[in-house]
């Protein structure tokens, strides 16, 4: 996921991405915790995606 693609989303459309990430940031972790998961990577990337989110974010509500 790139930035300058979540810059073109509204506050409402980030939201409901950073909800999804946090799903998936939960499923993953369970994973781990149970041996499942295959590809480690994956919680290293989720993890930055949020940061991402939460970053264009901030600067919509600093921006208003």
């Amino acid at each position: 996921m790139k930035s300058s693609d979540l810059r073109t989303k509204t506050a409402d459309e980030l939201k409901v991405e950073m909800v999804n990430l946090r799903k998936e940031q939960f499923n993953l972790r369970f994973q781990k915790a149970s041996g499942q998961l295959e590809n480690t990577a994956r919680c290293r990337q989720v993890r930055r995606d949020i940061a991402r989110v939460k970053t264009v974010l901030q600067s919509l509500q600093a921006a208003s």
